[in-house]
């Protein structure tokens, strides 16, 4: 056992990190989407609509990234003791952000 779990506390272990990581995957994963989604918008000529499509994803992976941003930043802060929750509105934006970059990724992809 270790110190923090012996004196009744949560021992993490190596939970905060493996969330870093999966944070981390996500805007790796929202990245791509919207370069793919930028570079099939970008091929031939685009439409409004596909224009349009390319600026909703652009602004769900931004707001992806800013989620993840403070997730990432307050994990980073967390010593021996336990992570804060995430918020559950910050929660709720991560999901409607990844929904809004993935539609705009399908609407450029279809468009």
């Amino acid at each position: 056992m270790t110190p923090g779990a012996a004196a009744g506390g949560r021992d993490p272990g190596l939970q905060p990190e493996r969330t870093r990581l999966a944070w981390r995957r996500t805007t790796l994963a929202s990245t791509v989407v919207a370069v793919l989604a930028g570079k099939a918008g970008a091929a031939g000529g685009a439409s409004v609509g596909v224009l349009v499509a390319g600026a909703v994803c652009g602004a769900g992976w931004v707001g992806v990234l800013v989620v993840a941003h403070r997730r990432i930043r307050g994990l980073a802060g967390v010593g021996a003791g336990q992570p804060a929750r995430l918020a559950f509105r910050w929660a709720v934006a991560v999901v409607v952000c990844v929904l809004v970059t993935v539609g705009g990724g399908v609407g450029v992809v279809l468009g």
